[in-house]
């Protein structure tokens, strides 16, 4: 029950965080979707790094926090349909941006989110 309620908190976030960006960045290239799972991907991060360092954490919590809300918060369907769409218009470099960025920086992300999450 606690991944439901959590991947439904996710899920709201997503479309809110998408929603204001995108409206800010009024452009072409998906930068809403671009910045959920990349914030995800820090936040998974840190979260793993936290509760694997912290061993008091019951596992449940690992299900609720990464499972649920972070799982419905990013969206890999999004981000390859956006890449596909930005080829389809002819906007290759976008769609090879948004990939390349996503996979390369969503690493670099987690990756400090897992140092983090440790550290505290």
């Amino acid at each position: 029950m606690g991944v439901f309620f959590a991947g439904s908190l996710g899920a709201a976030a997503r479309y809110l965080v998408d929603g204001i960006v995108q409206k800010r960045w009024n452009g072409a290239f998906p930068l809403g979707t671009l910045t959920v799972n990349l914030s995800g991907a820090l936040l998974l991060g840190g979260l793993t790094g936290y509760l694997l360092t912290h061993s008091t954490a019951p596992p449940a919590l690992r299900a609720v926090a990464g499972s649920g809300f972070v799982g419905a918060y990013t969206t890999f369907s999004t981000l390859t349909f956006e890449s596909f769409r930005l080829l389809r218009e002819g906007s290759r470099g976008y769609a090879a941006w948004n990939m390349l960025g996503s996979v390369g920086a969503g690493m670099l992300l987690a990756a400090l989110g897992l140092l983090l999450g440790r550290s505290v």
